[in-house]
């Protein structure tokens, strides 16, 4: 702990589900190796969303603009557009590291099957932040969140929080 008399107990960050995500996939398109990494467009094609206060669909069109550092840790830059049951837009945009150990990198590598690994055996975080001019769900342009990513068949899926 710093040992300056300023520094205080603020209590422990907490957090509440906001929802959960699964984000269909278009095939990559890989930029190649370029200054800051390999770069690879992972393309959504759909999807949907639910949790306690709001659920929708995942539309086609945005994606994750990824860096692949030569150590094995993916650095995520994600716009998505999601749109509510009761037909709200709400722009969905996070970064994050994906980061699979050296030990995991070949059973990865199998795209047939890499969604099978337990996601406890990598480290895939995110920090959404959100954007709409929907009145109903306003809220959301305030809200801190931190999501928990892991591979699914076909696409990628996370439990979003949001830190009260």
């Amino acid at each position: 702990m710093l040992a300056d008399p300023r520094v205080r107990d603020v209590g422990e960050i907490r957090t509440e589900l906001l929802f959960d995500i699964v984000v269909d996939l278009a095939p990559p398109l890989d930029f190649g190796r370029g200054p800051a990494g390999r770069r690879v467009l992972f393309g959504a094609a759909g999807g949907a969303f639910a949790g306690p206060d709001l659920r929708g669909e995942v539309l086609p069109g945005g994606g994750d603009w990824a860096v692949f550092r030569p150590g094995g840790t993916m650095c995520l830059d994600v716009r998505l557009a999601l749109r509510t049951d009761d037909g709200a837009l709400v722009h969905m945009t996070y970064g994050g590291r994906y980061t699979t150990p050296p030990e995991l990198r070949e059973e990865m590598a199998d795209t047939a099957t890499r969604h099978r690994v337990d996601p406890s055996r990598y480290y895939f975080r995110t920090n959404p932040l959100f954007e709409t001019g929907a009145e109903r769900y306003a809220w959301l342009n305030d809200a801190v969140c931190v999501g928990t990513g892991y591979l699914v068949e076909g696409g990628i899926a996370y439990r979003v929080s949001r830190v009260v």
